[in-house]
């Protein structure tokens, strides 16, 4: 006999929130459930798997339509997964473009923090830094916003 699971009992075991679980439902990424005799939806298995899927895919970065493309290789093993790989690839170079802006964002946040050695409000380095939307005072020009085309 297959377990049945309430979308709260499929929350709780998967960490994520009933909202979302009927998001994922409509969006197509999770098969609608069966329906108990009161109206309620009904999980087995695989939507537990299913959803777990989704979740960690999520937690590795990878965007909606993305986890969709990964869905139906996982649904269609015969595939061939060079899709998956170039999707793994392309997800590390965003996530080392990410760290790079982090830690220039984080040399400038220290560079300004060690120039504001507290005092009064009118001579703070740090609100100076921040009040100038052009980024002139900023030293890395991958923090300054000036590969944004805004800035």
């Amino acid at each position: 006999m297959t377990r049945s699971l309430s979308i709260g009992d499929l929350a709780r075991a998967t960490g994520v929130k009933a909202t979302t679980i009927r998001w994922y439902e409509a969006e197509g990424l999770l098969p609608a459930p069966g329906r108990t005799e009161g109206g309620h939806r009904a999980y087995g298995e695989a939507h537990l798997g299913r959803l777990g899927f989704i979740r960690h895919a999520r937690e590795l970065g990878f965007a909606i339509p993305a986890i969709r493309e990964l869905l139906d290789l996982a649904d269609q093993p015969e595939r061939d997964c060079g899709a998956a790989h170039a999707m793994a690839t392309a997800q590390i170079a965003a996530i080392d473009d990410k760290l790079r802006r982090l830690r220039a964002l984080r040399a400038e946040l220290v560079r300004v923090a060690e120039a504001c050695g507290g005092g009064r409000a009118a001579e703070c380095r740090l609100l100076e830094v921040l009040a100038d939307y052009r980024h002139g005072h900023c030293a890395d020009p991958l923090h300054a916003g000036r590969d944004d085309p805004r800035g």
